[in-house]
């Protein structure tokens, strides 16, 4: 592992430590939705820095691979996830998860 990649994977755990600890504390599902995003994206850093390199100067082209389907998945379950908290916004006036079920 060189030294750039050796950065990118202890920024990925940085962000995945962080994205996880605002998803389990944070009573707003917008909150929420962002900190999925966050732990995602540093699951992808961590990906990409810790990808093998194939003797040359690049790295290996399948962890590159499921990053972007990762990516594609993140963006898409964030839409459906915003979606939900629009309609239950609408339906409900609330945004936050209801006291009783923060427990």
């Amino acid at each position: 592992m060189t030294g750039h990649s050796l950065i990118y994977a202890i920024a990925g755990a940085l962000m995945v430590g962080i994205g996880l600890r605002a998803l389990f504390l944070q009573a707003h599902l917008l909150t929420k939705i962002i900190a999925a995003n966050v732990t995602a994206s540093g699951t992808f850093l961590v990906l990409v820095g810790v990808a093998p390199f194939n003797g040359g100067a690049h790295p290996d082209p399948v962890p590159q691979a499921m990053v972007l389907t990762g990516i594609v998945i993140s963006v898409s379950i964030t839409a459906y996830a915003l979606a939900l908290l629009r309609r239950l916004y609408d339906v409900t006036g609330a945004t936050d998860l209801p006291e009783e079920r923060r427990k």
